[in-house]
C-alpha cells in the first residue's frame, strides 16, 4: 500500500475505534446524578463529533471539488473571455456543500441545549 493509502486506513481505524468505545449509560450504574450527568456528557461529546465531522469533510470534500474546477476555469476563461459567468457558476457550485455540512452541524448541535 501506499502512503496515501496508509493515511486512510490509519483514519478510519481510529474512526471505527472511538465508535467503538463504551459509552456510559444510566442504566448500567446506580441511578445517581453523577451517572445520568456522565452519560448527557458523553452524549454531547459525540454530538461535536459528528458536527466537526460534517463540517471537515465536506471541507476537504469541496476542496478537492475546486481544485479541479478551479483549474478548468482559469484554462476556459484564458483561452476565451466569455466563459467567465459559466466558469464563476461552476466554482461556487462545490460550495453549497460546506454550507450542507454546516447546516447539518447547526442541526446536530441545536438539539444540546447549551
Amino acid at each position: 500500500m501506499n502512503r496515501k493509502t496508509n493515511i486512510y486506513v490509519l483514519t478510519a481505524m481510529l474512526f471505527v475505534a472511538l465508535l467503538a468505545m463504551p459509552a456510559v449509560s444510566a442504566a448500567d450504574g446506580d441511578d445517581n446524578e453523577q451517572t445520568v450527568e456522565a452519560a448527557k456528557n458523553t452524549s454531547y461529546g459525540y454530538m461535536a463529533i459528528g458536527a466537526g465531522l460534517a463540517i471537515g469533510l465536506a471541507g476537504i470534500g469541496t476542496g478537492i471539488a475546486q481544485s479541479h474546477t478551479g483549474a478548468a476555469a482559469v484554462g476556459a476563461v484564458a483561452e476565451d473571455r466569455s466563459n467567465f459567468a459559466n466558469s464563476l457558476i461552476f466554482i461556487a457550485i462545490p460550495e453549497t456543500v460546506v454550507i450542507l455540512g454546516f447546516v447539518i452541524a447547526n442541526q446536530i448541535m441545536g438539539l444540546t441545549g447549551h
